[in-house]
């Protein structure tokens, strides 16, 4: 059981309300490269994404697969945000997996689609990548109930926790 369950619901709750993530890769010259994108949770430890794999973000992950994901919900009113924040190891899903993930990675959720296995490799124009989370953490805002203390920061969540 976590230190703080009510820190790892958070993180669950905020990987459940929301449809797109920040996803942050590097550059070869060490640049970050910030792009939103629609994703799917799986287990609270793994989401996965559609993307081309000539999308710059695609080609970085290859050579450098550490990332650093941000999902949070930019309509509430100042004050109120709850924020995840996960370091991951992203990759390409392949081929042979495809039995094994499908069905997590495209859950119903938000309108999207299921992708058929043959959309996602040979010849065609994009793929399944998964991020698998190494760390988590979450916003504490400055006057959370609980754990504020009048600055906004970050404290360590499981979301697996149950």
């Amino acid at each position: 059981m976590s230190a703080h369950p009510d820190l790892d619901a958070m993180a669950r709750r905020v990987i459940d309300r929301n449809l797109y993530m920040t996803l942050a890769t590097l550059d070869p010259d060490g640049a970050p490269r910030l792009s939103p994108v629609y994703y799917t949770p799986a287990r609270y430890s793994d989401l996965y994404w559609v993307s081309s794999p000539d999308a710059h973000h695609s080609r970085n992950l290859l050579e450098r697969p550490d990332v650093r994901i941000v999902i949070f919900d930019s309509s509430v009113a100042v004050g109120h945000a709850e924020a995840v924040y996960l370091s991951a190891r992203a990759r390409e899903v392949a081929e042979d997996e495809f039995d094994a993930v499908l069905g997590e990675a495209f859950a119903e959720r938000g309108g999207s689609r299921r992708f058929a296995p043959e959309e996602l490799h040979g010849d065609a124009d994009l793929r399944l990548y998964v991020a698998s989370a190494t760390s988590c953490d979450v916003l504490i805002r400055g006057g959370h109930p609980e754990h504020g203390t009048g600055i906004d920061r970050r404290e360590p969540a499981d979301p697996t926790a149950a």
